[in-house]
């Protein structure tokens, strides 16, 4: 059985690894010149040193529930522990305030860091334990159409501007008037109350492309998986022989690209199909092509020397909240160079960022002044990822895998419970993979 997959970002890897544990030999093909889609690594010149800058096109952070892709980074050969610095949830600010989850088990590790959190007044940590306690009372479930904030109408304005908005922007993407309730609920269970460590931020010491995809691209290769970058799927068509990718034969395909190259791709397709099977593949596309998307900056910026102590490190955690108000947009920072990076690299995240890019840049660089004491930052690089990821508003209908027989679609936007996230990029992948596998074992013609 020959299977094509289209997009070598993390769920087209993900799916071409379950398809290679299934007995299968892919063929993937990915339109840039490296893996990873938008999780991905490049070189951004020279450092200090001589040495190739390598940066990623964002800065990711995954979590201790993030199970599926731990399992495959771990499948592939990742070597975990060293790649991903490990540390119990907080969300720090620089002047020592914020929320900080000790290292015990669920529901007291939130209890005891509500309990203890800085900055917040008694009435402040009463309501979200309260509000917490009804959440988990209502099995973490809310009405359809409920956003996050109607969700949280009555915590303290405190509350929602310190831990509310930035863990709701951090894990959708979406401000709290918009977002999703249901999926935020969802996130909050799953990392929250999911075991011991479920909470935990994992933050890459390494290159997104070594974390997961081009690691995964040296492990397929000698299991007889090809992975062609730098080559742009043009034509899908199904014949009685199967399904052909650019005039090559295939039994199956999957289509893990973004959901508009997706839609594309099944259009394409749909001219070749019976009529009921067109009317599906054209109505997949339609839902695929309704997907509002929001953009995430991330503004790399190296401080003076003077800023930077004798062990290397600028700021006093690896990762820091920032206050975000007008001119000053960032939400997180991020010491790269307590992360594996050069020392004095700093990555500012911007998430559902909505202005260019030198206006984004000047203003992150006048939020380090100001909110960091860093006078003399210097802009490195800034990358905007204008289609990051899809607006996670309630009631929000997205495509599912299936789009027609022997034809599937996997990314962070099909149908799922999670927010456009690395675990939800590489679940679709993977059940995608099981899915197509089963009907090799079953010997159905897909």
């Amino acid at each position: 059985m020959k299977v094509a997959v289209i997009g070598a970002g993390w769920a087209g890897m993900a799916a071409a690894v379950g398809l290679s544990q299934a007995g299968l030999a892919p063929t993937v093909f990915e339109t840039a010149r490296a893996t990873g889609g938008r999780a991905r690594a490049f070189v951004a010149g020279q450092g200090a040193g001589g040495q190739p800058l390598v940066l990623d096109n964002g800065q990711h952070i995954l979590i201790g529930a993030y199970a599926e892709s731990l399992r495959l980074m771990r499948l592939v050969g990742v070597d975990v522990d060293r790649a991903l610095l490990r540390t119990p949830l907080a969300l720090p600010f620089a002047d020592g305030t914020g929320l900080r989850l000790p290292d015990t088990a669920p529901p007291w590790d939130a209890l005891l860091g509500i309990a203890r959190a800085r900055g917040w007044q008694a009435g402040d940590k009463l309501a979200l334990l309260r509000t917490a306690a009804l959440w988990r009372l209502r099995g973490f479930r809310c009405a359809p159409g409920t956003t996050v904030q109607q969700l949280c109408t009555r915590l303290p304005r405190t509350l929602m501007d310190e831990f509310i908005d930035p863990l709701c922007v951090s894990a959708l993407n979406t401000p709290a008037a918009e977002a999703c309730g249901q999926v935020f609920l969802r996130v909050l269970r799953d990392s929250l109350f999911s075991g011991r460590g479920g909470s935990n931020l994992l933050l890459p010491r390494t290159d997104l492309g070594t974390l997961f995809p081009e690691t995964a691209a040296r492990w397929l290769q000698p299991r007889g998986a090809v992975v062609h970058t730098g080559q742009r799927v043009q034509a899908l068509a199904r014949t009685p022989q199967g399904w052909r990718v650019d005039g090559a034969l295939f039994d199956a395909v999957v289509l893990a690209t973004p959901s508009t190259e997706a839609a594309r791709l099944a259009r394409a397709a749909q001219a070749t199909l019976p009529a009921p099977e067109a009317r599906a593949t054209a109505a997949w596309a339609t839902t695929a092509e309704a997907l509002r998307f929001t953009a995430i900056g991330t503004v790399y910026a190296q401080v003076p020397a003077q800023h930077i102590s004798p062990s290397g490190t600028t700021l006093p955690e690896p990762m820091l909240a920032l206050r975000p108000r007008l001119g000053q947009p960032a939400q997180f920072v991020f010491d790269r160079g307590q992360l594996g990076g050069p020392p004095g690299l700093l990555a500012f995240v911007v998430s559902a960022a909505q202005d260019d890019r030198a206006t984004l840049e000047a203003a992150v660089l006048h939020q380090a002044a100001q909110q960091l004491g860093l006078a003399g930052t210097q802009a490195l690089q800034t990358v905007v990822e204008k289609r990051a990821t899809f607006a996670c508003t309630p009631a929000l209908q997205r495509p599912s895998t299936a789009v027609a027989p022997g034809l599937w679609a996997c990314g962070d936007y099909t149908e799922g419970p999670y927010p456009a996230t690395l675990e939800g990029a590489v679940l679709s992948g993977t059940a995608v993979a099981h899915a197509v596998a089963s009907l090799r074992s079953a010997g159905t013609s897909p």
